[in-house]
């Protein structure tokens, strides 16, 4: 890797700590020095010159954590291009959580487990340490491979963080309004990621009754409560070895999250009725429409949890600050459908996109993709749209309404999911990317609108 000989300083008071975490880092081949108490840290980063800081918290009798908060302060003010991992006790979370405020990278439990420590640092010196790269291959892949358009300076700063973090183990917060394709871009990391052979798995947990937490997250064993007729397995125990996807995470209530919390902090669970303690390998990555940080301050969300899931976060810009990107939007989706639809792709011209590009989505890339797609069934026969063929999808209470009633959405969206099952096969994976959509999408589509579904032999 390209952080391998790195620089890193280890500050905690305990001996043994030190011994064993200098033998798990050079093991890995990085180059570390350890100290055991603050008096001399600035001595020792003016002479080692670390890229990363491993500061315990506490080194006195005294377990407030002042000593460490006032440690890391001064690093971030003296030496703000260095990492800090704070190590911290379970009764110190809350002062790991300050540190995090001030400027720390993350924060481990004692007794840590190694391989998080690893990933955790390698993470990090990957993010803030190494250089922007190769910005338009990137753009290209993500147009090919997971429906991701836009040439806008937005959106290519989006994708090439995506390609950064793919790289790295590290926790990804993604943010924005609803529609912006958040579950779009979570898939792109985990594409991009060692685990893309691994399961994808997405849990809306906006979606799960309160009393049905537990049991679908971490599952369940035969009799554990009345109606478990048999062993479930849960989604964290699906997601192993691969990437697990927290969709509305804001949505989830203040019980859960501390059960939330602990796994991602232990990486184990017990399934409901059951001794046994499950290990577990995954990759977090979470979204939200809502400001956690307000939520956070608030009492609405947890601040440890906040800061233990948005050791990255990636920004999804509205449709209304990325204009620029509508016209190859309508573009794509128009050809998509078309394909779909074996027919002629229509032209369009300047002065429609510009029209397009000037109007209001509060849905976002979704309300454009549905606003498109309906322009173009309506209009089927046509070798040109026009302004005046997507006007009426702008405005449906005032369409005509025989136009109206040849097709609503619903019947619209039956219609093309099994026009793309049928051309591809019954092929989840080729029908999901011709309706640029996830595969999780197209199950839940399927589901509810009962489509009956051939697997491709």
């Amino acid at each position: 890797m390209s952080n391998t000989k790195a620089k890193i300083l280890i500050i905690d008071d305990d001996r043994t700590v030190c011994t064993s975490l200098q033998l798990l880092l050079k093991k890995k081949l990085f180059d570390c020095q350890a100290i055991h108490h603050p008096a001399i840290a600035q001595e020792t980063i003016e002479a080692f010159d670390p890229k990363l800081i491993l500061l315990d918290m506490n080194f006195t009798i005294d377990t407030s954590g002042k000593q460490g908060l006032r440690l890391l302060k001064i690093i971030r003010e003296e030496y703000p291009q260095i990492s800090v991992i704070l190590m911290t006790g379970w009764a110190t979370v809350q002062l790991a959580v300050e540190g995090m405020k001030i400027g720390a990278k993350d924060f481990m439990a004692k007794p840590w487990d190694n391989k998080d420590l690893i990933a955790s640092i390698e993470s990090i010196l990957s993010l803030h340490h190494e250089a922007h790269t190769k910005k338009s291959n990137i753009l290209k892949a993500a147009h090919n491979d997971y429906n991701i358009i836009g040439d806008s300076d937005e959106m290519k700063q989006v994708m090439d963080l995506v390609h950064r973090v793919a790289a790295t183990e590290a926790s990804v917060l993604i943010t924005g309004e609803s529609g912006t394709g958040k579950e779009l871009v979570a898939e792109a990391i985990h594409n991009q990621s060692h685990r893309a052979e691994q399961e994808f798995v997405k849990v809306n947990l906006g979606g799960i009754p309160n009393e049905l937490f537990e049991s679908e997250m971490f599952g369940h064993k035969k009799g554990a409560f009345t109606g478990a007729y048999d062993d479930r397995e849960g989604r964290f125990t699906k997601a192993h070895k691969g990437t697990i996807f927290l969709d509305e995470i804001g949505e989830l209530p203040l019980n859960n999250q501390v059960k939330m919390l602990r796994v991602l902090q232990e990486r184990t669970f017990e399934p409901l009725g059951s001794s046994n303690t499950t290990k577990i390998n995954v990759r977090v990555i979470s979204a939200t429409n809502r400001d956690l940080a307000i939520m956070a301050n608030t009492g609405a969300f947890r601040e440890d949890l906040y800061y233990r899931i948005n050791l990255l976060n990636i920004h999804l810009p509205p449709l209304r600050e990325r204009r620029s990107d509508i016209p190859a939007l309508v573009k794509h989706f128009i050809a998509s459908i078309a394909d779909l639809y074996e027919a002629d792709i229509p032209y369009i011209d300047d002065d429609t996109y510009r029209w397009i590009s000037q109007q209001e989505y509060k849905g976002n890339i979704r309300q454009l993709k549905n606003i498109t797609e309906r322009t173009f069934l309506l209009n089927m026969k046509k070798k040109d749209l026009t302004i005046k063929d997507f006007m009426p999808c702008f405005n449906f209470p005032s369409q005509s309404i025989e136009q109206a009633s040849e097709l609503n959405l619903q019947e619209m969206e039956i219609q093309t999911i099994k026009k793309a099952l049928a051309k591809h096969n019954h092929s989840i994976s080729s029908a999901s990317r011709a309706l640029g959509i996830t595969r999780s999408s197209l199950y839940r589509r399927l589901e509810k609108y009962g489509i009956p579904h051939e697997p491709k032999i």
